[in-house]
């Protein structure tokens, strides 16, 4: 199930299920103005866009967040609300918190493009699994303030209509296990992904196949840590429905220990990987469809196109 993309002049709908948003910094805070919402909501009118704000949004009820009963009003409120087009929110911790307290049955009777990406991953995969929702990773409110036109290329392509029939890459590819395989895209930051399997809220069918897109950054954790999120994946059922797999930036240095890991990967079961700086943490912020199907390619001319 796929909804319409968001109008030229529609309304996105902001809420914050893994941080406390910061709505104006106090006199003498040093803050950067792109971290500001009300920056964001402005960049947002500035282009024609009408935004909606969750009851919740600024509450620090728990201290650190709103609590998990809260943020999940917040979401529910978005997803009944008929005027929201597009529900967009930022990553952090938290959002897997979040997951009892959504009403599923009003996503699926009020389908709208829904995106974030980090720990959003939870929030994302989990929609999608259970109402067949596709959703959106990749981007977060603070794209409005920093667009570059990569990143533009991709919120048009997938969000305001469904153009990109091909992913379009920041820079080649780097094949670390050749062939080619289809399957449905789902993944996201890999702790999130990882911790997701197994549990209710990610009732994936493993009679299909899945390609699997995966990121993280060096920033949250070393090579050890990855690969040991990565043994997690590839110990759970889940593995077994994947056919191929895609990692996103982790640094913007070569990384010898963690190609070879995810090559080891792709050789143990017999699937095609490769390794790009599009989507994750880094400079570029490629957008990709949960719940899309797709063929990817890993050799020569790797690249990935919807099915």
């Amino acid at each position: 199930m796929q909804a319409k993309p968001l109008s030229k002049k529609g309304v996105i709908g902001l809420c914050s299920p893994s941080h406390i948003p910061l709505y104006e910094a106090a006199p003498g805070q040093e803050v950067p103005r792109s971290r500001e919402y009300k920056n964001i909501i402005a960049s947002m009118e500035q282009e024609g866009f009408q935004v909606v704000q969750a009851e919740n949004m600024y509450k620090k009820t728990w201290g650190y967040l709103a609590s998990d009963q809260e943020r999940g009003a917040d979401f529910n409120q978005l997803a009944a609300d008929p005027s929201v087009e597009y529900l967009l929110f930022g990553g952090g911790e938290g959002a897997p918190e979040v997951l009892p307290y959504l009403d599923y049955e009003l996503f699926r009777q009020n389908p709208k493009r829904i995106c974030s990406y980090s720990d959003g991953t939870s929030i994302l995969n989990a929609i999608w699994a259970i109402t067949g929702l596709e959703t959106y990773y990749g981007q977060n409110p603070t794209k409005f303030m920093e667009w570059t036109d990569y990143d533009r290329r991709h919120f048009e392509g997938h969000i305001l209509s469904d153009s990109m029939t091909e992913h379009e890459k920041a820079s080649p590819w780097l094949c670390l296990n050749p062939g080619t395989a289809e399957g449905v895209l789902c993944g996201g930051y890999t702790v999130n992904f990882a911790l997701l399997l197994g549990t209710k809220y990610f009732p994936a069918d493993l009679h299909e196949p899945h390609i699997l897109f995966l990121e993280d950054h060096e920033k949250f954790g070393g090579e050890d840590h990855v690969s040991a999120m990565l043994g997690y994946i590839e110990q759970s059922a889940f593995m077994k429905s994947v056919t191929g797999l895609v990692f996103g930036n982790y640094a913007g240095h070569p990384c010898p220990h963690l190609y070879a890991r995810l090559k080891l990967l792709g050789e143990r079961h017999h699937i095609p990987v490769v390794y790009c700086d599009d989507f994750g943490h880094g400079e570029n912020h490629a957008i990709l469809p949960i719940g899309r199907k797709a063929r990817l390619t890993a050799g020569e001319d790797s690249g990935l196109r919807y099915l």
